[in-house]
């Protein structure tokens, strides 16, 4: 398959729409009706149910568009890393590590200065993010490397070393009720009075409904929940950036959250292989 067939398809089966998909790309429709024409013949299987009024996947349809979108995006981070590549200094090629704002921020500390002392270490440029867009830098090729935290971030694809889990804990306004007990249930904060848990935004930028306010990095819920507007469930790790304002209590029944180095399987950088093993060699975090 060409690469130009798949974007047509893709096209096709994202606006499940002939007209729209040839505005979309660009040209128009006739070529593109035989451009997928061609396609399902070389591929021997329906890939669309047309009617004079509408346009479905089939099952193979299905597929071929999961598979495309992935092979798509395979091809532009390639095409990214190629040309992040031609634009280093010859021989000395510096990596960019993606990694949300304000998590783990103790431990990239720790990474950046521990790498930095290794003999051939190169430059590296860091991406601090919104939540759940790290894992989409480091497939679009626009990152080198991550740091993921299960379960909120996908590793699905990539290859990664784990490098410590911890448990969460309910930011709270300081002085609150729940802040004299030992430890809290996620059923003893979901639903409390005026402090509804944030919305965060999908990598596309939409929120999902809820009473929530909506939140967009860690700094901005902080004071949110400060000024008693919010409450929120946080990595334990947090606590070192709690102001007196606020405090923090063990959850339960939070699920733990683990810290992962990824780096895209295909990867043979040299530098990318140093910056691993430093992140391995760290004191893991507890």
């Amino acid at each position: 398959m060409e690469t130009r067939e798949l974007r047509y398809f893709v096209a096709v089966a994202e606006e499940l729409h002939f007209g729209r998909a040839a505005q979309r790309l660009g040209i128009s429709q006739p070529p593109l009706s035989r451009a997928i024409q061609q396609l399902e013949r070389r591929l021997g299987a329906a890939l669309l149910d047309r009617t004079s009024r509408t346009v479905t996947l089939t099952e193979a349809g299905s597929v071929l568009l999961a598979e495309g979108r992935a092979a798509l995006e395979a091809v532009d981070a390639a095409e990214r890393r190629t040309r992040r590549a031609a634009l280093s200094v010859p021989g000395r090629p510096g990596l960019v590590l993606v990694a949300k704002a304000s998590a783990s921020r103790e431990l990239l500390a720790k990474l950046l200065d521990a790498y930095a002392a290794e003999p051939g270490a190169v430059t590296v440029d860091v991406i601090l993010c919104g939540p759940a867009q790290q894992e989409q830098f480091l497939r679009e090729g626009r990152a080198d490397v991550a740091l993921l935290h299960r379960p909120f971030d996908s590793t699905a694809g990539f290859d990664t070393e784990e490098l410590g889990t911890e448990n969460q804990v309910a930011v709270l306004p300081a002085g609150h009720p729940l802040t004299a007990r030992p430890h809290v249930r996620m059923a003893d904060i979901s639903g409390l009075p005026g402090l509804p848990l944030p919305r965060w935004p999908d990598p596309d930028g939409t929120y999902l409904p809820g009473p929530g306010p909506q939140v967009r990095d860690h700094a901005q819920l902080l004071q949110l929940v400060a000024l008693g507007r919010a409450c929120a469930v946080s990595p334990e790790s947090c606590r070192a950036q709690l102001h007196d304002d606020l405090a923090a209590v063990p959850v339960l029944d939070a699920p733990p959250v683990t810290t992962v180095i990824a780096w895209p399987p295909h990867s043979r950088s040299r530098a990318v292989a140093d910056l691993v093993r430093t992140a391995t060699h760290l004191e893991p975090l507890c």
